[in-house]
Formats: structure tokens, sequence, C-alpha cells
């Protein structure tokens, strides 16, 4: 399907932009189509085995669905009822949770209405049942029997019963206070050991949960505004970047060292735990602040030569956000797009866990459970989770490509489609939805032993050997480097799909080739500019950390700081990232396009340059910088002689 076509050929390929519009990889849309139709198999599978009304109107440990009536399960008493009045599911021990499982571990009937406040006694179980029709013990107990019959201790619910509420869609009642389930919550956060500790954490989130809304929108409005100045300013966007992100790292290092001294100078003798906390928090802040300065700044003095390299190709980058303003808002339509897969995925997941036909268990009660071939359809389901999902991203990655690529390749910028962006996501659906499936699913292939061996290493954490261990470790490693050089390979090959309009394999070895020849381009500005984006990111995160400290600082007698500011800081890395990798992603196009430009054109006449002007004198300095060089036998320009002998190649 492309990956056969010989290496003469490629060297000979012309590269003729947006001229040829083919279609491409048609088998594997038909087979991603296939895979599709297989989940949507899977779909209406749960759905006509029941598990969506057992899901939504919810069962009863005999296999009745709540809320209608019901068929005869061989071996099994009290099956087959009729519960058309009875439509929620109640739980005779609603906090008897089975942490192994991670369900709840108790008798569960069909009743016609919650208890709405606590029952303490038998006697109230039975006036509640008799006063509101909704009967709490087993069925073969009637209400008058509730305070007579030795079964009740088994048969009716551990009192007291909690009062309960019914959750929406669903129709399971649960408790109204869930402190019962902070014995749960204590074991999934592991790294918890003290449940005091658990408990100050969760009221520091409530507390303080207004700022931690106030300095997310915050977060989003410094996205917004770093994307603007990107736009307009960006000739010097690497230096302004440079000189906030010094003065904001040492501006916040020196802020956490003198929030720490001032509170501990003004720490009084009988001190809460709370204040301990956060005086020992602080200190962990400053120490962690001061070394990842010394870092930061180790790391800008290595990279200083290198800056002005990317000073071009990122005001080229301002340019195109200037004409296509619609790239901005390719994270929000993605991140839609994987909100509305996620929520239909863990939707079909529900089902499958409650789908399948009613057996009898060790304890005599009813599980659904699927046999032969059709118990492994979730995996068949997780599979789907990866590729669609990547297939998703793929999408972003081809429609920016293919607009970037538009607006590179037009000479005359007067000449662009009304909305370039709406014209790549046409060709995307036309022609190129095989070539992104294909790409989507090669990632898939190394993502699922990676993820394999993530789980087998937590499954058998503390039980392997040392030797074991660091293999498995070393292949996780692996698998995850080979994933990230296949995911830039796979977006420069949905550029030269997006230029050429050939297949993914043949896109993919063409766009290597380029990657190969420019080497040390891909060094000097693809990752200069990265690390740029990166600082971006570093400052929209320091920002918002330090409102996050001033703002938490008047919260400091009553409110631990650790989690309100961990999940302010990753939400604003969160938004920096999804805003500024678009950026990321139009500079790693425009370099790729630059490289083709540069290789097959000089300027001359008939064979002239596509690039933009600011670019075509950074090419006729990286000569002059190389005949200097040459003389001298300097670094430099050892360093920009691909760069010229590119641009002067035929």
């Amino acid at each position: 399907m492309g990956c056969c076509s010989s290496a003469a050929q490629s060297s000979k390929r012309e590269w003729k932009p947006l001229e040829d519009h083919s279609c491409t990889d048609v088998p594997w849309l038909l087979l991603f189509i296939l895979f599709c139709v297989g989940m949507g198999f899977i779909c209406g599978f749960s759905i006509a085995t029941g598990a969506a009304a057992r899901l939504l109107s919810g069962y009863d440990s005999y296999g009745n669905i709540c809320g209608q009536k019901n068929v005869k399960v061989e071996g099994i008493i009290n099956s087959g009822l009729d519960l058309t009045h009875k439509k929620y599911v109640f739980f005779l021990d609603p906090c008897n949770i089975d942490l192994v499982h991670q369900r709840i571990k108790s008798l569960a009937l069909c009743v016609s209405a919650c208890p709405r406040k606590e029952l303490k006694t038998l006697a109230d179980i039975q006036k509640f049942a008799e006063t509101n029709g909704s009967t709490l013990c087993s069925y073969e107990l009637q209400p008058s029997e509730y305070t007579t019959d030795p079964r009740a201790t088994k048969l009716c619910p551990k009192y007291p019963v909690p009062e309960s509420a019914p959750i929406p869609f669903f129709h399971r009642c649960a408790p109204v206070n869930i402190s019962c389930y902070a014995k749960f919550a204590e074991a999934l956060i592991t790294f918890v050991s003290d449940s005091s500790v658990l408990h100050r954490l969760i009221s520091g989130v409530m507390t303080s949960k207004e700022i931690i809304m106030g300095l997310c929108l915050l977060s989003l409005v410094l996205s917004m505004i770093l994307m603007v100045i990107i736009r307009y300013i960006s000739r010097v966007l690497v230096w302004i970047l440079t000189i906030l992100v010094i003065l904001g790292s040492l501006g916040g290092t020196g802020v956490l060292w003198w929030l720490y001294a001032k509170q501990r100078m003004s720490a009084s003798a009988v001190e809460t735990q709370i204040a301990k906390d956060n005086l020992q928090a602080l200190l962990i802040y400053a120490i962690s602040a001061t070394v990842f300065t010394v870092i930061l700044f180790l790391i800008m003095l290595i990279m200083r030569k290198r800056v002005a390299l990317t000073i071009a190709l990122f005001h080229v980058a301002g340019k195109v956000f200037i004409h296509l303003p619609l790239l901005v808002f390719q994270p929000f339509w993605t991140f839609f797009v994987l909100i509305l897969f996620w929520t239909y995925w863990i939707t079909v997941l529900l089902f499958l866990g409650t789908t399948g036909t009613p057996v009898p268990n060790e304890e005599g009660f009813v599980e659904f459970r699927m046999a032969g071939p059709l118990k492994y359809m979730w995996w068949y389901h997780v599979v789907g989770l990866i590729w669609i999902s990547e297939f998703i991203l793929a999408c972003q990655q081809m429609t920016v490509a293919g607009a970037v690529v538009t607006y590179y390749f037009t000479r005359e910028k007067r000449n662009l489609p009304f909305t370039p962006i709406l014209a790549s996501v046409n060709r995307l659906v036309c022609y190129h939805l095989g070539t992104v499936a294909k790409g989507s699913f090669i990632i898939t292939l190394v993502k699922i032993p990676r993820m394999i061996l993530m789980y087998i290493h937590t499954q058998l954490k503390g039980k392997e050997n040392a030797c074991a261990r660091c293999m498995l470790k070393a292949c996780i490693c692996c698998l995850w480097c080979l994933e990230k050089c296949l995911t830039y390979l796979n977006q420069n090959a949905y550029t030269a799909t997006a230029i050429n309009s050939t297949n993914f394999c043949t896109s993919a070895k063409d766009a290597f080739v380029i990657l190969v020849e420019n080497a040390l381009r891909v060094a000097a500005i693809n990752t200069v500019g990265d690390f740029m984006l990166f600082l971006g990111k570093v400052l929209i995160v320091c920002s918002t950390g330090l409102a996050g400290i001033m703002l938490l600082n008047y919260q400091r007698d009553y409110t631990i700081w650790v989690l309100p500011l961990i999940i302010v800081c990753l939400f604003a890395f969160l938004v920096a990232h999804c805003f500024l990798s678009i950026y990321e992603m139009v500079v790693d196009v425009l370099f790729l396009c630059f490289a083709i430009d540069t290789k097959y054109n000089d300027g001359s006449p008939g064979r002239e340059f596509y690039m933009d002007k600011v670019l075509m004198e950074f090419v006729e300095n990286s000569r002059k910088s190389m005949r200097e060089a040459g003389r001298g036998g300097g670094a430099e320009g050892r360093e920009l002689k691909p760069m010229a002998s590119g641009a002067s190649s035929s």
C-alpha cells in the first residue's frame, strides 16, 4: 500500500504543491470503517441483550430489572418478579465496599422510594414501608414481619439506614452523606496513609473552589493573550519570553523563600497542623523552584546562540495565524469531539459490564457473564478507544498541515481560499481519511504493547526481582521513545500528503529523507522553537501559580495549599499546552515546507522561492554566515552549512 515503492522513485520525485488531489490509502479507510462498524455492533449487542436497561434502570441481586416485568431465571429464587412500581435500586449495606473488585458488596433490592431520612430501628423501617409503600427488606418478608421474624436481621438493611436520594438518570439510592466512602477513597489514593491528611486535602479544595475556578479562568485568558502576542509581535517574542521567564522564575523563587521566612518567623508557639503542613509545603516549593530556576538558566545559556535561528520562522508563523485565525480554535473542536467519543466509549463500557446471560454465583445471587468469544469484546473496545482517539488527533494534525501548506505555497496571499481551514477539512474528508487511519493505527500498534507492559509492571509491583523490573521499565521507555518518534514522523508525513497527495508510506519516506538531509536544521530551528514554546507554557504556569500562592496565602490558617495549587498548575499547563501545541504544529509544518522549498528552488527565474521575505533574508544571511565561517573555520559555519548548501542545490 505504498511501502514497497523503490528509493529511486522517491529520490526522483518532483514536489508539486497543491497541484494534484487524489484519494490516498483507500484500503485503510475501508478497514477503519469496518472497525467502526464492529464498535457499533458491540454497542448494539449490549443494548439488545438488555445491558442498557440494566445500567439505566438498575437490577437487584436476583437478576430483576427495576421498573418492569421480568423473566424467571432458572434456579434463582425471587427472580421473574413484576417490579413495575419499584423503580429504584436499594443496597441493604451501601457502605460495605469490596476494595478489590471496587463494588458494593451488599444485597440489592428494587424499592418504590428511597428513604429520605435516617431509619434507626426495624420499627422505623416497618413504619417507612407502611407509610410510603416502599419495602426495604427482602421480597419474602412482609412489612408486618419486620419486627417479629428472626430472619429480619439478615434480610433487612443494616441500621441505622442512612438518608438516601436517587442518583439522576440511574435510579440508584445513594447515601446523602458520602462519608462511608472515605475508606474507598483512601484505598484509591495510595500515597495518603493518614486519613486525616486526605480529609484536610479535600476540605482545602472545597474551601478554595472559587479561587481554583478563578485561577483556571486566568490561565485560559493568559493563553489567549500569549496567542495574540505571538500573532502581532512574533519578531521580539523570543526575547520577551526569555526575559519574562528569567524574571518570573527569579520572582517566583524569591516570593516563595520570602513567604517561607515570613511564615516561619511569625509562627506562634502553638501551631496548628494546617500551619505546619503549609510551612513544610512552602519549603518544598521554594527548594523545587530554586533547582528548576538553576536548570532553566543553564539550558538557556547553552541555547542562547541558536535563538536567532528561530525568530524568522516564528515571524512567519505569526503571519499564518493572522491569515488563518480559526487555527486558534482547533484545540476546542478536537477536545469537543474527543469528549463526545469518550462519553460514548464509557457508556458502552458500562453496558458491557452488565451484558451477558444471568448465571448464579457462589452466594446464590445472579451475575451477568458473557460466554465464548463474546467475553473478549471489551478488548476490541479498548483498541477502539486508542485507535479512534489517535484518529481524531491525527485529523487535527492533517487539518492544520493542509491549511498551513495552502498558505505557504500560495504565492499571492490575496488568492488564499476564503477559509483555508474549511478547505483543508474538505480535502481531508474527500481524499486523505485513509492516510490518517493508517498513521493513527501505527501509533496504536506501539501504544498497546506499552500499556500492557505498564499494566504488568503495576500488577507485579513488589513481586518481581530487580532484573525483571529493570527490563520492564527499559521496554516501556523504549516503546515511549518509539511512539514519540513515530508521532513526529507521522505529522511530517501528513504534511507531505497535504503537499503532494501521496499515500502514507510514500509521504513518510519522502518526509524522512527531507528531515535527514536537514538534520542540523531540525536541531537548530525546530528544537529551539519547541523549547521557546515550552518557555511560554512555563510562563503561563508560573504566572498562574504565583497568583495562586498570593491568593491562597490569605487562607493559610484554615486551608491546606497542596492540592489546590497542584490542580491549578496542572490545569494551567494543560490549557497552555492545548493552545501552544497548535503553534508548535504550525512551526513544524512551516519548517518542512521551508526545507522542501530550499531544496527544489534557488530563487532563479522559473524556480522562485515560495517562502516569505523574512525567510528569504534568513537564507541569505545563512549563506553569508557560511561563507564567512568557511573562511574562518568557525563552528557556526559548520552548523549553517546544510542550510546554505540546501538553498543553493538544484
